[in-house]
């Protein structure tokens, strides 16, 4: 099936439209007979295609009633939908990045990690979490738990006809983040997530020195319908990079890894010999 033209900040504004639509209770044939649409166009928005004017949009979001500031977000959406790339700085916190990567992750079917210094989110425990956001530079605007909530929540992606592979530095093993008994646990559950056939856990170790992925962590998502994007996250903003040269770049660093990480079960034994 061909892949569609469609971008992560095109896809975060059709989500946002779907969500508008669903409020009416109509269906889409219904609002596009309304509008004087053909149904396809309304199909395209919602799936972040484009294919749409301003005008028209507002002409959409008006007719869902759909209340001014969320009108405003999602005009400004559209408007950086012809961008390479995606740069989001919440208004209001930390939430809105979990929930815009959650919604990324529901459409990838392969997510690739790179983690440096903590054991990646997506396997991370409560109370590992907790240890991590007490340790930090806290924002007393944000609810932390709703972060952790949200971040929880994406244990639910997890399911065997997805490919989840994880490279993480033995760093992130050995650093106690919530002192022993976290750590324990933290570590006992990375050995059972490790043993699902759709899971693969691949630890760099210290001992090769200097790696490919000095630079930083990062996530690669790639999908059956769309092209692949890269996703960062530093303290309170998140950067999809979809452009050829960053995403050529990024596999070539995965590549790499890939060659200097332990095997699946040489990574096993390591986590095991840290345990007992």
């Amino acid at each position: 099936m061909p892949r569609r033209n469609s971008s992560v900040v095109g896809r975060e504004f059709g989500i946002g439209v779907r969500h508008a639509i669903e409020q009416t209770k109509m269906t889409h044939r219904e609002i596009a007979r309304m509008l004087d649409w053909d149904e396809s166009k309304l199909s395209d928005l919602v799936r972040g295609k484009g294919g749409v004017s301003e005008a028209e949009v507002l002409q959409l979001l008006a007719f869902c009633r759909v209340p001014p500031t969320e009108v405003r977000r999602l005009l400004a959406l559209f408007r950086e939908t012809r961008e390479t790339g995606y740069l989001q700085i919440p208004a209001d916190g930390l939430p809105d990045q979990v929930r815009s990567l959650i919604e990324q992750e529901r459409l990838a079917n392969v997510i690739t990690v790179w983690s440096m210094n903590l054991i990646p989110g997506r396997l991370q425990t409560a109370d590992y979490m907790r240890a991590v956001v007490d340790a930090g530079a806290r924002d007393e605007s944000i609810d932390y738990e709703e972060v952790i909530a949200a971040r929880l929540a994406r244990r639910e992606l997890f399911h065997w006809s997805r490919e989840f592979v994880f490279y993480i530095h033995e760093q992130a093993l050995r650093l106690p983040v919530g002192g022993e008994e976290v750590m324990k646990d933290q570590l006992l559950h990375l050995l059972g997530m490790a043993r699902r056939s759709y899971v693969t856990v691949r630890i760099l170790p210290i001992a090769i020195g200097a790696h490919a992925g000095l630079s930083g962590s990062f996530m690669q998502l790639k999908y059956e319908k769309f092209e692949p994007v890269v996703f960062l996250e530093s303290q309170n903003t998140s950067l999809f990079l979809e452009d050829r040269g960053s995403l050529a770049t990024y596999t070539k660093v995965l590549k790499v890894l890939d060659r200097q990480a332990l095997s699946a079960e040489q990574s096993k034994e390591l986590i095991n010999s840290i345990l007992f």
